[in-house]
């Protein structure tokens, strides 16, 4: 599947030598052995490790600095740790273009920031109690600290980069700016979706670029921004970046809906009872009058438990598993091949790669 055009904001071009001075990091590039595990992606890139330990002190430095009725909340909720695949994206980028990854921790805090941003406000809205194990924010806190602590990381996120105005981090900033609404677009559309009586796969796909791809783009194109890269490298990284957001959203739609509760702590077919429309529901809707019977009507309404069963068959039956899981590999495919337009390092290039077979094949 192609990148669409139509699903991206335009990046601006990167001044000439914007890049911040360079320091020593502690990302270091990656042997052989080191890359990420496994060349399929099947054990959780050593890089993600890495962007962790120099990602997350920094982080807390900054939050550190929001009043005690913002941080403590946010800082139960930034105990649950996470992925840190965005961060690590940052970094990569920057490093993939020669430049050093600790020159884009700037870029990489921001993007941790924005994702918690929301983390924090997708847990009001599904009414989960728990992530990672834990007590969510509105749980915990209640209702409003939930959203004022999310409100407060998104405008850090901003301030963080902007600390330092250099027309890197001016240009670095905008792109998160924008992003970050089409990442909000995409939430938006999701929610309207659940009681739309109909979606087309375009408009499904449009809005997974929204809500998951619009932010890896970002991060994949933030830290070449911040090392001074050219605007076609900074361009192929951010096209690298969607598509690996659509691959990861293919996964998560898939166990969505058929993951094992064991592997994603939901019952099966949870997405199904949530209304949720999306791309097995959005492929099964395009079949028309070639639908299995009685699908529609399963999924236009109120489900047992036994109905969640026969919707979760019915759809396995008419290809939308299968099919679902091919627009992730072809996703995977068109990644790589973007990585490709442009030279890149060697080392930090293979880590790309790794992150994008993890993501088409992890569990959560």
């Amino acid at each position: 599947m192609n990148f669409r055009a139509s699903a991206t904001v335009q990046l601006p071009p990167v001044p000439a030598q914007a890049g911040e001075p360079a320091q020593a990091t502690d990302l270091d590039h990656a042997d052989a052995e080191g890359a990420g595990g496994a060349p399929d992606g099947s054990a959780v890139p050593g890089c993600l490790t890495r962007a962790a330990e120099l990602v997350t002190p920094a982080l807390s430095q900054v939050v550190a600095r929001l009043p005690k009725t913002l941080r403590v909340p946010v800082e139960h909720h930034l105990a649950g740790g996470g992925k840190h695949l965005r961060s690590a994206l940052v970094l990569l980028s920057a490093e993939s273009c020669g430049g050093e990854g600790q020159a884009a921790l700037p870029g990489a805090v921001a993007i941790e920031l924005v994702h918690n941003f929301s983390l924090l406000h997708d847990d009001i809205i599904d009414g989960d109690r728990e992530r990672r194990h834990r007590p969510t924010v509105w749980a915990e806190f209640g209702l409003g600290p939930a959203v004022v602590g999310g409100d407060a990381l998104l405008v850090l996120a901003v301030q963080h980069l902007l600390e330092v105005s250099t027309p890197a981090r001016v240009h670095a900033a905008t792109v998160l700016a924008h992003l970050t609404q089409a990442m909000i677009a995409g939430q938006a559309n999701d929610m309207a979706f659940e009681t739309a009586r109909s979606v087309s796969f375009e408009e499904c796909l449009e809005m997974e670029w929204q809500k998951t791809g619009a932010l890896l783009s970002c991060a994949a194109s933030l830290g070449a921004i911040l090392s001074g890269a050219d605007g076609e490298t900074v361009f192929a990284l951010a096209e690298y970046g969607g598509h690996v957001g659509i691959a990861f959203q293919v996964v998560d739609d898939v166990l969505g809906i058929w993951g094992e509760p064991s592997v994603t702590g939901k019952p099966v077919g949870n997405d199904l009872r949530q209304h949720k429309k999306t791309l097995p529901i959005a492929l099964a809707l395009a079949q028309g009058a070639d639908m299995p019977a009685g699908l529609a009507r399963l999924l236009g309404g109120e489900l047992t438990e036994a109905e969640v069963e026969k919707a979760t068959k019915l759809l396995e039956r008419c290809g939308a598993r299968e099919a679902t899981m091919a627009i992730g590999e072809a996703e995977l495919c068109s990644a790589l091949v973007a990585l490709d337009r442009v030279p890149l390092e060697l080392g930090p290039r293979s880590e790309l790669a790794a992150i994008a077979h993890y993501v088409t094949e992890r569990d959560r």
